[in-house]
């Protein structure tokens, strides 16, 4: 990874007033995501024991993905994860688990809803475009 692009992400990142509300923006989709994707897992079946499971399956198996497929020295993430991938695959898991949680919501009948988390989502990656840019020339 070329220096000059972790320094223009890092000094670009820090200047932003809107970093640290961003960052609270970005761990609340999270949460938010995971609270949706364990809801559709509840619909999932009608024996209780079985709509616990899923309950539980679906967002742990989202987060651990999320979790474990990093890029090598993103400065937007504490440490790495154990599995390193490409910025372009990393982008991908984000948008598949943020995409599955805006059909979860769709699926949970709330057509508003989804699209208002939808926006955010855009939102977010609106407002931090340079990370998104960094991921890209991740390799």
């Amino acid at each position: 990874m070329p220096p000059a692009l972790m320094t223009f992400h890092v000094r670009d990142r820090s200047s932003t007033p809107l970093q640290p509300l961003n960052a609270v923006l970005r761990f609340a989709l999270e949460l938010v995501a995971l609270g949706l994707l364990g809801a559709w897992g509840h619909t999932c079946s009608t024996d209780p024991a079985r709509r616990f499971l899923w309950l539980l399956a679906v967002p742990l198996l989202a987060a651990a993905v999320w979790g474990a497929f990093t890029v090598a020295n993103d400065p937007s993430r504490g440490k790495d994860g154990p599995v390193r991938v490409s910025g372009f695959v990393r982008l991908g898991i984000e948008a598949t688990c943020f995409g599955c949680a805006i059909a979860a919501c769709y699926a949970l009948s709330s057509a508003p809803w989804a699209a208002a988390f939808a926006l955010l989502v855009c939102l977010h990656y609106a407002t931090t475009l340079p990370r998104v840019r960094w991921l890209l020339a991740q390799r």
